[in-house]
């Protein structure tokens, strides 16, 4: 029987070994650069070697937490978010299979922030330092990882615009179309996915209440934009959804 873990104790289950080598995993193109020898990604897959389970409600790293190593969503989803001086929790993302998190701690060897999984999840584990090194010997891994910093720092920008200038339904449309946007990119539909965030958590990711988000969830649904069942979700109308949001710019 596996051992009950305290509260404030990371919980993660090491599988090792786990068949699935970078080089044969299907989300390759989406965590690395596609124009590796073989040679090459044998060495990838000898750095990314360590391999977690994480239970929905774990801690992947939290705030404060010495900066180790970046990971790789192999499947599931987190959400990150820092606490205010007053207890509030304020989510900064959600991330999905595919993406690459833990670049908040590159340049204070310190995480800023709480990564949880919001649903059962498994990640690659890359040890920074040894990723550093490779990097200088490959540098078509390491323009990949000018572009995830690049990406980041864009997606930050685009967080203080949707913020400072975007009315509420202009907000949740843009929410919906990027992780329209993201799954598509996955192979995944487009217009039929499963909200893992609770309507709490989008409020505070996009600055609005709760009462905020379920009433303009409504106002789409009756728009006839989406249909929405509890956590299931339609986009039913992609092009009337972009219109709310004005000419196409780059999404969250």
């Amino acid at each position: 029987m596996r051992p009950k873990l305290k509260e404030n104790v990371q919980k993660s289950v090491t599988l090792t070994p786990l068949r699935v080598a970078c080089s044969g995993c299907n989300l390759r193109e989406l965590c690395l650069p596609m124009k590796l020898s073989i040679a090459d990604m044998e060495q990838v897959d000898d750095l990314i070697s360590l391999k977690h389970a994480y239970q929905r409600g774990d801690y992947l790293y939290r705030s404060g937490a010495k900066f180790q190593a970046l990971y790789a969503i192999r499947t599931g989803f987190f959400k990150t978010q820092v606490l205010h001086e007053d207890g509030r929790e304020q989510v900064t993302g959600f991330q999905m299979a595919g993406e690459i998190i833990g670049m908040d701690a590159i340049s204070s060897d310190a995480h800023a922030c709480d990564a949880i999984a919001l649903e059962d999840s498994e990640v690659c584990e890359i040890p920074f330092g040894r990723l550093e090194e490779l990097s200088r010997k490959l540098p078509s891994l390491q323009r990949h990882l000018h572009r995830i910093l690049s990406r980041e720092i864009v997606r930050d920008q685009g967080i203080m615009l949707l913020l400072g200038s975007m009315r509420a339904e202009e907000r949740l449309a843009v929410f919906l179309l990027n992780l329209s946007q993201r799954y598509a990119t996955r192979g995944y539909s487009p217009t039929s996915f499963h909200l893992r965030m609770t309507r709490q958590e989008i409020g505070s990711y996009l600055g609005m209440k709760l009462e905020t988000v379920s009433r303009t969830l409504s106002h789409f649904q009756g728009l006839g934009l989406i249909s929405i069942r509890k956590k299931s979700v339609e986009l039913n109308n992609l092009s009337g959804l972009q219109t709310i949001v004005g000419p196409p710019q780059q999404l969250l």
